[in-house]
């Protein structure tokens, strides 16, 4: 035995030898990070003027689901006699929270943007983040009031679904709903940066991908979700459904005479109300209008407005089937072998 801990020892030493002379390149390596962050200074944040936190942003919508479906989410055991505490205690460490990170965010806005060039009167800042974020918590049964009626749209329009309960707890449609309604007010208030953390939060936990910029009306469903992209200038109406893999984007972006992208121009479809547009289907362009009470089939590429009450579909393709074909599998007349 002691044989065996020696040979084990000698093993050891020699890997630690040999790891100690490898560790004498890491000051060249540590250099050439250093020198990197010169040549490529537009991906650096190097100044003392904090950024918002990522982890104190995804906290506050934890706080915020909390008090928006209370009982569904971590807190258990909430009734008449306690709800008043525990969301009590919520929105304080909410105002807390967002008076900080919104404080971060329209500091670093103003040095992004040459409004200010240095980290002082942080305490103005804050001041206005507290402002925003009172404004904000004001809207919290608003917001409620809409999200109820997503939930709902949810309800009716799956029969999958067995309870409204269901929809809130299982539902990556919501789920991105949710943080984009919140994010959507938030941008609304005038807070940079903090918004599209939220939605791009969503967007890696659900494979939704909602620009907070987008203006959604109310019963809005989005059944299975994975893949759906909705940009930034989109104005969707009451009582829209979309399914899976749907798009909803740009047609082209514009630029200035020195190659620019121009901003702020309106470069997404408009949606208008009681509308289903099914998997897969692609619509794009500022400019593009899908007029209510339409249907928009699966895989479809659509440039141009169509009208209400219009159904558009692809022709139905024909499949090509090679080999033996059962006789109970014979295809229909319009498949081709």
């Amino acid at each position: 035995m002691h044989g065996c801990s020696g040979v084990a020892d000698r093993q050891a030493e020699e890997q630690m030898a040999s790891d100690f002379r490898l560790k004498e390149q890491l000051p060249s390596v540590t250099a050439k990070i250093l020198a990197s962050y010169s040549d490529h200074d537009r991906i650096n944040h190097l100044g003392h003027c904090p950024l918002p936190k990522y982890q104190v942003v995804v906290s506050i919508l934890d706080d915020l689901k909390d008090i928006i479906y209370p009982g569904f989410r971590r807190r258990e055991g909430l009734h008449a006699g306690n709800v008043m505490y525990h969301v009590g205690d919520l929105v304080d460490g909410l105002h807390d929270k967002l008076t900080s990170q919104v404080g971060r965010a329209l500091q670093h806005d103003d040095r992004v943007h040459n409004r200010s060039s240095d980290c002082e009167n942080q305490g103005d800042y804050e001041a206005k983040g507290q402002a925003i974020a009172i404004r904000f918590l004001e809207q919290l049964p608003r917001l409620r009031r809409v999200l109820a009626t997503d939930v709902e749209a949810a309800f009716d329009g799956d029969p999958a679904v067995s309870s409204r309960d269901e929809v809130i707890f299982c539902y990556p449609g919501l789920e991105a709903i949710t943080v984009y309604r919140i994010a959507s007010e938030m941008r609304r208030l005038g807070v940079p940066f903090i918004p599209r953390m939220m939605t791009e939060w969503a967007h890696k936990e659900t494979g939704i991908d909602i620009h907070p910029g987008a203006a959604i009306g109310d019963y809005f469903f989005i059944d299975h979700g994975t893949g759906v992209v909705i940009g930034e200038t989109c104005e969707i109406g009451s009582h829209v459904k979309i399914y899976q893999g749907v798009t909803l984007g740009a047609l082209s972006f514009p630029t200035d005479s020195d190659g620019q992208l121009i901003r702020g121009t309106k470069r997404h479809p408009t949606i208008e109300d009681r509308v289903v547009i099914y998997a897969n289907a692609t619509i794009l362009g500022g400019r593009t209008v899908i007029g209510h009470d339409s249907t928009i089939g699966s895989s479809v590429w659509i440039t141009t407005s169509v009208a209400p009450h219009t159904t558009v579909v692809l022709e139905k393709p024909n499949l090509r089937l090679r080999g033996s074909v059962p006789d109970d599998m014979k295809p229909e007349a319009n498949y081709q072998i």
